[in-house]
């Protein structure tokens, strides 16, 4: 769903983004408190993870395919404000290297795939563990609906930008329902990975899931035939966090992000993604304008002068990984060193 330059006009890209800078900085302050010992090693990694599955497009329908948007899973993984800054640094490196997605429709594409489909997943997600069992299933149940819910929710915010700055001609009405109805069907394949990564982590280490903190259930007593709950039922997780090494996660996520890019990229579906199909259908593109970029060395991600495609696009992956992970790490550990100065004795005040 990444939009071009030309989709939407100035004006409505300008104000974009600065709806996607004020969200940036309210992000990195409420990052702040989402960047901990356990979320502070991952938010780097779950950014270039994204970045990988986002090569592997997936056939929805004939002549359609679509892609992981990504927003869900951040937020549950890493928190919601975490989760805007690594599906912006997604997209911005994305648009730099690989010519993905307009410069100038940054703040559309921002505003779209991180903020949209961040908030309306998370409050979901957060809406549906509140009331479903205090299980890691629920957890699990909650992530697959959110992600669902989400895409959908991004092809209307789209159509809602389009309606209010699209440069042609064309029936809003007619753009909503092919917009709607094919992220519908590429929802199902966002909520089934979503689902399926975040199962993944939960089955091994619970305590590095954002979204599941606070859902252990609680242990009951029946005193009198009444059941109540125990003393202590409520205390902390059962091991010390801070002793338990995030090594081995890290490691395996980011290799398994590098076969990814690097590897099962080449079988990913060459039909164009839902936003491409229906722009191509509807006559959206008709003043589509070239990328800014479109003479980079990787774009259309693919490495300039290697005409093995294989070779190419594998080797193209293995760079947008690396830098991804790189960059997105340079920017939560800012975060939390910002947080730790904040907190530490000589910034608290002390009264007598």
């Amino acid at each position: 769903m990444h939009v071009p330059d030309g989709f939407i006009n100035a004006p409505t890209s300008a104000v974009t983004g600065v709806v996607a800078a004020g969200a940036i900085a309210v992000s990195l302050r409420g990052a702040r408190r989402e960047l901990d010992e356990r979320t502070a090693p991952l938010a780097g990694l779950v950014a270039a993870f994204i970045f990988a599955v986002q090569m592997l497009n997936f056939p929805v329908a004939a002549g359609t395919s679509g892609h992981l948007l990504g927003g869900a899973l951040a937020a549950i993984l890493v928190g919601p404000y975490t989760g805007v800054l690594c599906v912006s640094v997604v997209l911005l490196m994305q648009g730099i290297l690989f010519a993905d997605g307009g410069l100038t429709a940054l703040g559309v594409n921002i505003t779209d795939m991180a903020i949209v489909t961040t908030v309306v997943a998370y409050a979901l997600f957060r809406g549906l563990v509140k009331v479903l069992p205090r299980t890691r299933r629920s957890v699990t149940v909650a992530s697959f609906v959110a992600a669902l819910v989400s895409v959908p929710a991004a092809a209307l915010a789209f159509t809602f930008l389009y309606w209010i700055g699209g440069t042609t001609d064309v029936a809003i009405g007619k753009v909503a329902t092919a917009m709607i109805g094919v992220h519908l069907l590429i929802g199902i394949g966002e909520a089934v990975i979503t689902a399926l990564t975040v199962g993944a982590v939960i089955a091994v280490r619970p305590d590095l899931v954002y979204g599941a903190r606070g859902l252990q259930q609680r242990l009951k007593l029946r005193v009198n035939g009444e059941l109540i709950d125990a003393p202590g039922a409520t205390g902390p997780e059962p091991a010390p966090v801070a002793a338990r090494s995030h090594r081995k996660v890290w490691i395996t996520g980011l290799v398994a992000s590098l076969v990814l890019a690097g590897f099962v990229s080449f079988y990913a579906s060459a039909n164009p993604d839902g936003l491409e199909k229906v722009a191509a259908d509807k006559g959206i593109d008709e003043k589509a304008e070239e990328h800014a970029n479109a003479d980079s060395p990787l774009a259309d991600y693919g490495v300039e002068s290697i005409t093995d495609a294989r070779i190419s696009g594998g080797l193209a992956g293995v760079i947008g990984v690396g830098v991804t992970v790189v960059a997105g790490s340079a920017v939560f550990w800012s975060v939390r060193r910002r947080r730790s100065d904040d907190t530490s004795p000589s910034n608290t005040e002390t009264t007598v």
